[in-house]
């Protein structure tokens, strides 16, 4: 089963910052399953977008390989997160992919061991923003459901946080004339 989003957008008469971003909160045990740590994840990025205190991207770019943020071969989420403070809250730098779907890249892949459900996700944007709900506390959803820290998962692909003020960032600048396109594609299936 696939989902698709596509997002676009115009400025009408100046030039525009746009980086829409879709923040869909992911659980593939199920609803009111607890949290997301025995999810494994894959993600096709071998940089980050290291960010400040207060969690805004500093301009520069780390290589992944050997941190906690390497997920360039699936792992379970709960094995590192503990040494990244506050959780995964993080923008990956897309690698260029050989795997390709209806002109998107792969992006990420999200295992849940316990009902053998995957979600592959698929885009055209540069960046993919891994956040794993560290703020979620006492949320009352479906059914009186509560739903605690960790208890979902997003990743949103867009373009890289504060490119505005980082000019060696993918300009987020959209001028009038121009469009603004965004595509993710979902696809769901079991192992």
């Amino acid at each position: 089963m696939e989902l698709k989003l596509e997002m676009e957008a115009a400025p009408l008469n100046k030039a525009t910052p746009i980086s829409l971003a879709q923040h869909t909160y992911w659980n593939l045990a199920g609803h009111d399953s607890g949290d997301v740590l025995a999810h494994s994840i894959q993600i096709r990025g071998s940089q980050i977008t290291p960010v400040d205190q207060i969690s805004i991207p500093t301009g520069e770019f780390m290589q992944v390989s050997g941190t906690p943020f390497d997920f360039l071969t699936e792992g379970e989420i709960g094995d590192r997160i503990g040494q990244v403070p506050g959780g995964y809250d993080h923008n990956y730098v897309l690698d260029d992919s050989r795997e390709v779907k209806s002109g998107l890249r792969h992006v990420a892949k999200v295992t849940d061991p316990s009902s053998f459900r995957v979600l592959n996700i698929w885009g055209d944007a540069p960046g993919v923003q891994f956040y794993t709900g560290n703020f979620l506390a006492g949320i009352v959803g479906k059914g009186g459901a509560v739903y605690g820290k960790h208890a979902g998962l997003c990743l949103e692909t867009q373009g890289f946080p504060n490119a505005v003020n980082q000019p060696n960032f993918p300009s987020v600048i959209v001028h009038p004339g121009e469009k603004y396109m965004h595509t993710m594609l979902f696809e769901f299936s079991t192992k």
